[in-house]
């Protein structure tokens, strides 16, 4: 049998009060929804149920890290963990605003790291495919466009919905993309987006609001937003046979492995992306273990072979 996870009911009618006040406080201060308040009500119940016994008052560090480590034990993920932490965070510092509470137990825990989940990537077949969007109509022309400059530079969805019509360079084949904390880069843009967006120059002009300055518009002549464009790569994945789901995000990490699979420089995959660490990069493009292995046959001096 699997280790007990559920959520135990708060400890005593006398921490109830406070719970019930930081309740309300939560629900008609803050106007959290119903379904958050009660996850807020979950999960504080867990720290009574941890810390039985022991006063709110006179609950201590080393209790709520004990805490933490049993429910880790137990099952619970570093997600689920960095979120009950803060709502007990939470809690303590109401207890402290209305209730003259000192200390808050919580500050400076820090949950076990959550693993990353990355995204599926499209096999190159699979992207391939995506591109194949019989461009008939001005709408089909523009999503032909977007696709290719997702796959061809790997753009975060908020990149490509941010993009002027004046950031692609056609005579560098770059792009010019605005990313996380305005930082700017350049990227290069592959052939076949290049020419997709070639065709699409030409409907924007006749789509695109006389002020518009977005690359990619809609029907209304404004610019395309992010549920938009997922709204439509999702059509174009259903209509063209791809079964697994497909997102901007999946295009961009199906970028970014065939790319590395095909180069194997980490550093300038780092770049393309916009990642400020390289640690990002790593996680983020998972390389198969053959691709390992023979970069560290033919370069480290340890696993040569003698002649």
């Amino acid at each position: 049998m699997g280790a007990n996870t559920a959520t135990p009911k708060p400890r005593s009618a006398a921490a109830s009060p406070y719970l019930r006040g930081y309740l309300e406080h939560l629900s008609n201060e803050r106007r959290l929804s119903r379904h958050t308040v009660d996850s807020y009500a979950r999960d504080i119940a867990a720290l009574f149920a941890l810390t039985e016994g022991t006063p709110l008052k006179q609950v201590q560090v080393h209790q709520v890290r004990r805490g933490v480590a049993q429910l880790h034990g137990r099952g619970l993920d570093g997600r689920t963990l960095a979120r009950m932490l803060s709502a007990w965070r939470g809690f303590f510092h109401y207890l402290a605003r209305d209730h003259g509470f000192e200390q808050n137990p919580c500050v400076g825990i820090r949950p076990p790291r959550a693993a990353k989940r990355l995204p599926h990537a499209l096999s190159p077949d699979e992207a391939g495919r995506l591109m194949e969007i019989s461009a008939t109509d001005p709408l089909a022309v523009r999503d032909k466009a977007m696709m290719e400059l997702f796959y061809s530079s790997g753009l975060r969805l908020s990149e490509l919905t941010s993009l002027a019509h004046d950031d692609v360079n056609f005579r560098d084949a770059t792009l010019r993309v605005t990313g996380k904390g305005a930082k700017t880069r350049i990227v290069p843009v592959g052939r076949f987006a290049l020419a997709a967006l070639e065709v699409w120059l030409p409907v924007r002009g006749g789509l695109a609001r006389p002020d518009e300055k977005a690359l990619f518009v809609g029907r209304d002549g404004a610019a395309l937003g992010p549920r938009a464009v997922q709204a439509r790569l999702k059509h174009w994945a259903l209509r063209l046979g791809l079964a697994d789901k497909v997102h901007p995000h999946a295009l961009r990490h199906s970028f970014a492995s065939h790319l590395l699979q095909s180069s194997g420089d980490l550093r300038a995959v780092q770049e393309m992306l916009g990642h400020s660490s390289i640690s990002t990069t790593q996680v983020y493009t998972h390389l198969d273990f053959q691709h390992l292995a023979k970069a560290y046959d033919a370069a480290h001096p340890r696993a040569k072979k003698k002649s």
